[in-house]
């Protein structure tokens, strides 16, 4: 049986994020992302000081935090599924603060994909 762990989920999530501008964030942001399903997992983004940490752990004095599907998270990603959208249908939920889940998401768009 052939089934699909976070390690590899993750590190391709890394990958495409890592390569986002953490210049568009105002000063500090801190996301843990809860991922459901075939892959799921726990990380958390980060912009402190100007540079972006993703790292895959939780992130306990967070922002917001945010639980969606592994496939959805992976739209959102590729821009192939609008945050606000996700949020409205129940797809996407979030624990604190919208505003910096909001800006998360002006993050994702940064990156190179």
């Amino acid at each position: 049986m052939n089934q699909i762990t976070f390690k590899p989920v993750f590190n391709e999530i890394r990958k495409v994020m890592m390569t986002a501008d953490p210049s568009v964030v105002k000063d500090f942001l801190a996301i843990q992302i809860n991922l459901t399903g075939l892959g799921g997992g726990t990380f958390y983004v980060e912009v402190k000081d100007g540079r972006l940490s993703v790292e895959p752990y939780d992130y306990h004095d967070r922002n917001a935090l945010l639980t969606i599907s592994v496939g959805d998270f992976k739209k959102l990603a590729d821009g192939k599924l609008d945050a606000g959208e996700a949020f409205g249908d129940g797809r996407l939920k979030i624990d604190g603060s919208i505003e910096k889940a909001l800006e998360l998401n002006e993050l994702m768009k940064t990156a190179k994909r």
